[in-house]
């Protein structure tokens, strides 16, 4: 491996014209591809095989008209006022003009106003579903019942869902990845080169994903997801490949010879590291989940594509950029040589502090991780609803007001579909099915039956007593199925946005064990591959779930018992988002091994190069601390950028991502692993001679590239130009 990335360096080196052409073609090409073929994104989560999904396929086809989207808006008298159905009429009215609308019904016909009169609820149906109704139709909503200026007028239901966009807030996070790549390099150039590296695999990752979107349906939250994660890699790897770059001009080598050993020692780290996060995204798949299936390819995709672009571009763009890669006092041989690092540095020192102090370091970093992760027993899981949009949003004001003028529970209204083969048995079905809803506890009423065409097919809306997101709803839920079970001559089911979201987070929930056995799995088989160890793998594996957990504790504590919410401009706290856990789990895996392989690397080179086993932690701690902290920084400022963002899906998933880094590099990585390795010794890398003689060598260290290619003694030139 490490030949055949070391010769692919030289070349890119090389023949840096023809390479940058190439990508700058491969550009042009993908954003072609996106401006012609980009489709619209979805905001639906659903899960085939499940009772509700089930429920609203057979709506599709026995009862078209009601699959459309729906919209919901709520009318309030002023205080001590009441409501009429002559100062409602126009609001109606109006609501039934927006365009692709199929009806607007009047709530005092279906008597949807509330007990004391000042309260109703317009219920609009259109003809189609939620991700096609357009902004125009969307503003048109928005219009209804404008003129009618004595009352309160509220506008939501699922047409109101905010689809979360690409904006301003990201570049908060690039501009603090910009100022901590100046600072570790000491050079304008070496930043600018490394960020733009980055922009350019994110730009190709993000235009290819887009011009996939006519054919692949994509959740509104992964292109941001591709382009959170492809933007943070992309950094790393770059930024790593170009520190071991300009630590081998220190040496003397000239700039061809460094790019190819770069490439050959780093962009092999580069390459594992890369590969663990595109096989924990990648198999998102095994949950069986449709959308989060899309979204762990689409990042896993640019994902690749960074670590493609930090093996060929970058050192392309290294030699376009000569010796101004390095500092200004470093740009001439004797200069450069005499500025190598000595072992004297912060990270130097930090790795002897650790090895003094591994047994106290070890007690203090478990128990602290182990105390942050007791949160999570308290972890609850739901698909979002307006209950946790930011206060002031249409949907929110709307949610609010129904539950100021019914309760809760009419947010988070059930359908239960009774289907039989004749109008008969429908009608028979129907009245037995309601008798046993309205008994069921938590059940607050059953709203009369709707029937298709045919008569086949009813609809019968249930109001819970409680919210969507309550837990108990999911009681209620489970009550009503359990006891509509035995209804015979028809099939029952129950649906609904509510119900969709209950089954998807148990759906989920049931699916999470198996995926973290899967990638944790993977994890010890895949370093104990590249650092031919069995001691090594488990302890980062173990470290790993330390990290998962006080993650996952942290964020329960904010983002669901909202401790601290104010902080992260977290209006309402709530329940988890369903695909929270699961996602964190893939993403954090897998940068959680981007930084064990950066850092237990240079400590395996050191080792099979001669050095003592505890030297070589000491060292790889003081060459690539530096490296892993910036890295981290970098990484944690890119996925902190989206916490400013108003979406609360997003903004948590990037909370959990920003903070999981942190943890995971600063704690786990810069302190435990240490502490580990040095009361291991040469116990680390002990491998079973039978395991040993099976596994291949990958070379990840280089020890191959030097015996086979040794070093040119006496370079002509520090970068060849």
């Amino acid at each position: 491996m490490a030949i055949l990335l070391y010769r692919l360096g030289r070349l890119s080196f090389r023949r840096r014209g023809r390479v940058l052409a190439l990508w700058l073609l491969l550009l042009a090409l993908l954003g072609g591809g996106a401006a012609a073929f980009n489709g619209p994104t979805t905001s639906k989560f659903s899960i085939p095989g499940t009772e509700s999904q089930k429920a609203l396929d057979s709506l599709s086809r026995e009862f078209p008209q009601a699959g459309g989207a729906t919209g919901t808006i709520v009318v309030a008298a002023p205080e001590g006022g009441k409501l009429t159905p002559a100062a409602v009429a126009p609001v109606t009215a109006q609501a039934a003009e927006v365009p692709g609308v199929l009806a607007a019904v009047d709530p005092f016909a279906s008597k949807a106003v509330s007990r004391d009169g000042r309260y109703a609820l317009v219920q609009v149906q259109f003809t189609t579903g939620v991700d096609g109704i357009t902004d125009t139709q969307r503003e048109a909503f928005t219009e209804a019942g404008a003129s009618v200026t004595e009352l309160r007028v509220e506008h939501g239901g699922e047409i109101m869902r905010g689809v979360p966009e690409i904006g301003s807030t990201e570049v908060i996070g690039v501009a603090v990845a910009a100022l901590v790549l100046v600072l570790t390099f000491g050079s304008l150039v070496a930043a600018g080169m490394t960020l733009l590296n980055a922009l350019v695999g994110v730009a190709a990752g993000m235009a290819g994903l887009f011009a996939l979107s006519s054919v692949v349906e994509l959740t509104s939250t992964a292109p941001i997801l591709a382009l959170m994660l492809g933007l943070a890699v992309g950094i790393d790897y770059s930024l790593f490949i170009t520190s071991r770059y300009r630590h081998y001009l220190t040496q003397g080598m000239d700039g061809e010879e460094a790019a190819g050993r770069a490439a050959g020692t780093a962009g092999s780290a580069v390459v594992f590291a890369g590969a663990t996060v595109v096989i924990a995204l990648a198999g998102l798949a095994v949950a069986g989940v449709p959308f989060l299936t899309v979204m762990g390819l689409a990042a896993a995709a640019t994902v690749a594509l960074a670590v493609l672009v930090s093996l060929t571009l970058l050192p392309a763009v290294l030699g376009f950029a000569g010796t101004r890669v390095l500092p200004r006092k470093q740009r001439t041989r004797e200069q450069a040589t005499a500025a190598a690092p000595a072992e004297s540095g912060s990270g130097f020192r930090w790795g002897r502090i650790v090895a003094r102090l591994r047994v106290p370091v070890l007690v203090l970093g478990v128990a602290g991780l182990g105390a942050l992760a007791l949160p999570v027993q308290d972890m609850r899981l739901a698909l979002p609803d307006a209950s946790t949009e930011a206060v002031g949003s249409p949907n929110r004001e709307a949610y609010d007001l129904t539950t100021e003028g019914f309760g809760e529970g009419f947010n988070g209204r059930l359908i239960a579909v009774v289907s039989a083969g004749t109008p008969q048995a429908t009608g028979a079905a129907v009245k037995e099915t309601a008798s046993l809803i309205t008994k069921t506890p938590g059940v607050l009423a059953v709203a009369p039956p709707q029937l298709n065409e045919k008569g086949t097919t009813a609809l019968l809306a249930v109001i819970p007593e409680t919210g969507p997101t309550d837990a108990a709803t999911e009681d209620t839920v489970h009550g009503i199925r359990d006891r509509v079970e035995g209804v015979t001559g028809a099939s029952v089911s129950l649906t609904g946005a509510t119900a969709v979201g209950i089954d998807v987070s148990e759906k989920l929930a049931r699916a999470l064990p198996v995926y973290l056995l899967l990638v944790v799995g993977l994890s010890v088989l895949l370093l104990m591959l590249v650092f031919r160890s069995v001691l090594v793998p488990l302890k980062a594996a173990l470290g790993f779930l330390l990290t998962i957990g006080a993650t996952f504790g942290i964020t329960v504590a904010i983002f669901q018992e909202g401790h601290l919410a104010g902080l992260v401009g977290l209006d309402t706290p709530g329940p988890l988002v369903s695909f929270l856990p699961i996602l964190l789990i893939g993403i954090l895996f897998g940068l959680a091994m981007d930084y064990e392989v950066f850092l237990v690397s240079r400590m395996r080179e050191d080792f099979v190069h001669g050095a003592d086993a505890r030297e070589s932690v000491v060292s790889g701690v003081g060459h690539n601390g530096r490296v892993v902290t910036a890295a981290a920084v970098i990484m944690t400022a890119v996925f902190g950028g989206f916490v400013f963002m108003p979406d609360p899906i997003i903004k948590s998933i990037g909370f959990a991502l920003a903070i999981g880094v942190l943890i995971d590099a600063f704690v786990v990585r810069m302190a435990l692993v240490p502490a580990v390795m040095h009361l291991l010794g040469r116990a680390a890398w002990w491998l079973p001679g039978p395991v040993d003689r099976v596994l291949p060598d990958l070379d990840i260290e280089g020890e191959r590239l030097n015996r086979e290619i040794p070093v040119p003694s006496q370079p002509a030139e520090l970068v060849k130009t």
